[in-house]
């Protein structure tokens, strides 16, 4: 069985160069590619096969990657979606994650790392890269990366803005409290979650249910 891919990214040389990639790849298969949301809503509009993963770039002209991601979600649920950028900003992963993206993915992703994700994708809707990033020793040893996570009132309130566009000093105003503070949240849901970005605490966030999108 394969899993069936589609591309939506502008730059045709990477686009081309990931279809031959993953058309060279065991298991995949590229069905649709465009270079801009409003042509993938003609393409598909036009009967061409649903893909059960989209990768999305984020900055593309016409329709750009957060609104193509916004309706592939309305318009075919069950679609994978996820983000790809060579700009690792935060808030720009985040807003895709919101608009319905299982992971984000850097475009220099390691082909090796790529397989893994896709595989993940497909049978569990989601992927974290900042954890995968984790040597594996270091999960064995610290067990307590599991869904039996426990957080305060506090934490969860600093986790629900910290998936918006807020910064971390604008959270420490909102919250009330100190900017050391704020960042003691931060480490400290760093290492239950076990990521090391923002963007990689957000997302096991929304997997386990603390921040609601």
């Amino acid at each position: 069985m394969k899993i069936n891919i589609g591309l939506v990214d502008d730059h045709q040389l990477f686009r081309k160069s990931l279809s031959l990639l993953l058309g060279s790849l065991n298991g995949f298969s590229v069905v649709v590619e465009a270079q801009h949301g409003k042509e993938l809503q003609d393409q598909l509009g036009a009967g061409s096969p649903l893909p059960d993963i989209m990768l999305i770039d984020v900055n593309m002209p016409v329709m750009n990657g957060l609104q193509t991601a916004q309706w592939l979600r309305t318009t075919y649920p069950a679609m994978r979606m996820v983000g790809l950028s060579m700009n690792e900003i935060d808030q720009t992963i985040i807003d895709m994650l919101k608009a319905g993206c299982c992971t984000y993915l850097p475009k220099d992703t390691h082909p090796d790392q790529l397989k893994t994700a896709l595989h993940e994708i497909y049978l569990t809707n989601y992927y974290n890269s900042c954890i995968h990033k984790t040597h594996l020793s270091d999960l064995v040893i610290n067990h307590k990366f599991s869904s039996t996570i426990q957080i305060g009132d506090r934490e969860r309130q600093f986790l629900q803005h910290a998936s918006s566009d807020l910064t971390y000093k604008e959270i420490a105003e909102r919250m009330d409290m100190s900017q050391r503070t704020i960042d003691g949240y931060r480490e400290s849901l760093f290492a239950k979650f076990r990521v090391q970005s923002r963007t990689g605490m957000v997302l096991e966030a929304i997997k386990r249910g603390f921040v609601m999108i």
